[in-house]
């Protein structure tokens, strides 16, 4: 008996001590590597489910690509033009920060101010990201005309 209780005790031990670094580090295993744009979706804030746009992005912007490292570095390269002439139009390198809770997700580029996301979907192949625009914003992003600031989400695949 004491022999069950102590192996219990052991089990008991081994499984509250894993971290919450382990699943970070599993999170940004995920994430590293390289993303191209999907869609970009316009919900509404009222409900947050009703698509009010959806852009898919034409043969040329599909090529950008934003990469992720696990040592917190990411990089940007946006292609724009026609499909006949396809061209680097800018190259933007930063840093990030993630958080495993709550989901946030901060890029930081060197030209640019703080991006803000939640991350919505995150899988090998999907990933999926909610821009968290700030309140104090004087003109709110209401694309519907509700008077609701709306939900911008965008989606990467691998």
């Amino acid at each position: 008996m004491k022999k069950q209780l102590l192996l219990f005790a052991f089990s008991a031990l081994a499984l509250t001590s894993c971290e919450d670094d382990d699943i970070k580090a599993y999170e940004l295993d995920i994430m590293k590597g390289d993303w191209k744009v999907s869609k970009i979706e316009y919900i509404s804030g009222k409900d947050n489910k009703t698509v009010i746009q959806t852009e898919i992005p034409d043969d040329c912007a599909a090529k950008s690509v934003i990469t992720f490292r696990t040592d917190y570095i990411v990089k940007y390269v946006a292609y724009s033009g026609t499909a006949d002439n396809c061209q680097i139009s800018d190259t933007s390198e930063g840093t990030y920060t993630y958080n495993e809770e709550t989901k946030d997700l901060n890029l930081k580029f060197s030209e640019e101010g703080e991006q803000k996301y939640r991350v919505t979907v995150l899988t090998s192949k999907e990933l999926k990201l909610m821009q968290v625009i700030d309140i104090d914003l004087p003109i709110p992003l209401d694309f519907d005309g509700d008077g609701i600031s709306d939900n911008i989400y965008v989606s990467y695949k691998r």
